[in-house]
């Protein structure tokens, strides 16, 4: 850990914010997600809160993990088990990769028969488990805000989220709300003390219909491209079970004799008195690293205690009576 690194502070606000959620509200929360449609890669969402549907124990039932869209949208069914290549219109690598993925997260029963795998779903997908998303930008300085307005302006424009907020420690100014969309939310948190203060409230954005999304930018003109209302809504889908399964307690605890733990899962290091991101700021160059144990810190317990997510549900996972005679 580096005694003059000022990099930390965005991760430190981000996880505080996460910490801070998790205990206002019932929502099951994300961190460092894809949010985009046409180009993934373009945008990466800080937070993301998944609040619970009507249906939401019914998706906590099958799994604490991921369960991939693709796997969703195929033409495997509760019934009859199909050989796993023709439920999937798109490469053998993919269809293979997410078959292992939906078989790992108990979706997916798989049996042999001949020689060839074939496979079914254990349960039905629950429609309506998760009511909306809301997804959250954090910039704690306002001064230097960098990409912002491109990325708030694309998020409105896009309406993958239900709603987008901005998370600031900055006091906000009525210049910096002229140069915020006016839909987008704000909010001021102080993660030392946890307040958190709403500045402004933000606007329900179209997530059901179709959206914009910017492309590519150039000296003299910005492409964008036009989102149908079904591919939002599997990448809402997809974003809505990547947040299920990721959670926000992403990193590792160094092996440093500074490492430990806060009460809520955080990385806090001990000799420079901070939360600190273990992925940039801690190993052998830092001057105060010492071998040490790691933490035992249980991110999946934490996360259990703390919010709708269930940790090792029971499963919906079943053998249909007889079925061995006929394999």
């Amino acid at each position: 850990m580096h005694a003059d690194a000022d990099g930390p502070r965005e991760f430190a606000f981000e996880l505080a914010l996460c910490s801070h959620l998790e205990e206002a509200t019932d929502w099951v929360l994300g961190r460092q997600l894809g949010a985009a449609v046409a180009a993934p890669a373009r945008r990466v969402v800080d937070v993301c809160g998944l609040v619970p549907g009507p249906a939401f124990d019914d998706r906590a039932a099958i799994s604490e993990r991921t369960i991939p869209v693709r796997a969703v949208t195929s033409d495997v069914g509760v019934g009859e088990a199909v050989f796993w290549r023709d439920a999937f219109d798109c490469h053998r690598e993919t269809a293979r990769e997410t078959v292992d993925a939906a078989v790992e997260a108990g979706f997916f029963d798989s049996e042999v028969r001949g020689g060839r795998e074939y496979v079914r779903r254990t349960t039905r997908y629950p429609e309506e488990w998760f009511a909306s998303l809301v997804g959250v930008e954090n910039k704690p300085d306002l001064d230097a805000p960098g990409d912002l307005e491109r990325q708030l302006r694309t998020d409105v424009s896009l309406g993958l989220f239900d709603e987008v907020v901005l998370a600031t420690e900055s006091h906000v100014t009525r210049a910096h709300l002229n140069r915020i969309p006016e839909a987008v939310g704000v909010w001021r948190f102080d993660p030392a003390t946890g307040e958190r203060t709403v500045v402004r409230d933000p606007t329900p954005l179209d997530a059901a219909g179709p959206g914009v999304e910017l492309a590519a930018e150039h000296p003299l003109r910005t492409d964008v491209t036009v989102v149908s209302a079904e591919e939002k809504r599997l990448a809402r889908l997809r974003v809505a079970e990547r947040t299920y399964g990721k959670g926000w307690r992403t990193y590792e605890f160094p092996p440093c004799a500074s490492a430990r733990a806060t009460d809520d899962g955080r990385p806090y290091c001990a000799h420079f008195g901070r939360v600190v991101d273990p992925g940039r700021d801690c190993g052998d160059d830092c001057p105060a690293f010492e071998a040490g144990e790691s933490p035992a810190v249980d991110a999946a317990t934490l996360r259990d205690d703390r919010t709708p997510w269930v940790v090792d549900p029971a499963g919906v996972a079943r053998r249909q009576s007889g079925l061995d005679r006929f394999l």
